[in-house]
């Protein structure tokens, strides 16, 4: 116990005597401390080694959304089943009588040709789309049959020409024909037959599927997004079939990027949807040469190749039309060869006799 006072009252007395070393000693000590105290802290948080650190991996962007198109349209669909659905062609007719139609404005490709004596009828092609109200439906010619063979679609009809009907009742096509199944059409009282027979796609998507044509596999036109173009190549179009009475027009609306379709030199009217008015227009001259067949007098060659004339996006293309077989699609190729795509929409597509129809623009 004397000992620790004893060395005590020295480092007193030591400290009294040398005041500024002892300060100095004091701020060395402390710094140490200091020093040994962060080196302490840093070591304590490092880890041992590299393969220790928890890493923050920065957020990864979500992928994008996949995109489903129509093979018929090219329109956006809401998944990958939509792009199979079935496709259904309606044979719509054209006479004075028969208009205005029903159903036209909504379908996705229309194919109009002259039927007989001058009188045109369309083609129209369904599959996303469904008005609710189609017509009036007549019967079907031959080529009409070449062109819905490439879209493996149901063919809604009545009755046809006898080369038409021996064809589309041979067990290769999903012919929906009216005289085998009523149930799915009825006659209007507000027209005269023969120009009031109607389907509604409640009644042809049952029958569809009462007999199994619930999915479609076809290649499609090759599509495009629209690109309006700088300087609109052709504001009005001129389409020449047969007489004033079912000669076509068309104005583009550049607001609407589409084509305000007219014929009789009045605007084309869907009695419950407005004025027609497609997206592209096509107009394609093919070989037509009248023949006597139980009555029926224009047959259309559609196997071949041959000029046709593509609108859209306000402009205009020269091209040639391409249909290697029945079953094959129509192609549209530019003078180079190359496949010309066609912007995503209704699609109307006129065949007009070689010689004597034609198409003008300005």
């Amino acid at each position: 116990m004397n000992t620790k006072i004893n060395i005590l009252q020295r480092f007193k007395w030591w400290v009294k005597n040398h005041k500024k070393l002892a300060v100095i000693i004091s701020i060395i000590l402390v710094a140490i401390i200091a020093a040994g105290a962060a080196t302490a802290l840093y070591f304590y948080q490092k880890p041992a080694n590299k393969s220790s650190v928890a890493t923050t991996e920065p957020a990864k962007s979500a992928e994008p959304a996949p995109k489903y198109y129509s093979l018929l349209t090219g329109n956006e669909v809401k998944d990958q089943a939509a792009t199979t659905q079935a496709v259904t062609g309606i044979m719509i007719e054209n006479s004075p009588d028969a208009r205005p139609q029903s159903g036209l404005k909504d379908s996705g490709v229309v194919f109009e040709a002259i039927a007989e004596g001058g009188i045109t009828r369309f083609l129209a092609l369904y599959q996303q789309e469904k008005p609710q109200l189609v017509g009036p439906v007549r019967s079907v010619r031959m080529y009409y049959v070449d062109w819905v063979a490439a879209f493996n679609a149901s063919v809604a009809h009545i009755g046809g020409s006898a080369a038409a009907l021996a064809e589309v009742r041979n067990g290769n096509y999903r012919d929906i024909d009216q005289f085998f199944n009523a149930g799915s059409y009825w006659r209007a009282t507000d027209r005269a037959a023969p120009h009031n027979v109607y389907t509604n796609f409640e009644r042809l998507d049952a029958l569809n599927v009462q007999k199994g044509y619930t999915n479609s596999q076809f290649t499609g036109f090759t599509r495009k997004d629209s690109t309006k173009a700088d300087t609109v190549a052709a504001s009005s179009i001129a389409v020449t079939m047969s007489s004033p009475l079912y000669n076509s027009s068309y104005v583009y609306d550049a607001a609407t990027n589409l084509y305000m379709r007219s014929q009789a030199g009045a605007p084309h009217l869907d009695r419950e949807a407005g004025q027609i008015a497609p997206r592209v227009v096509i107009v394609m001259e093919v070989p037509q040469s009248r023949v006597m067949e139980d009555g029926y007098r224009e047959q259309i060659n559609t196997i071949g190749s041959g000029k046709a004339t593509i609108f859209q996006d306000g402009t205009v293309q020269q091209v040639t039309w391409t249909k290697k077989s029945r079953a094959d699609q129509i192609t549209f190729t530019d003078a180079d060869g190359k496949d010309t795509p066609l912007a995503r929409g209704q699609t109307w597509i006129t065949a007009v006799p070689a010689g004597s129809g034609g198409v003008t623009w300005q």
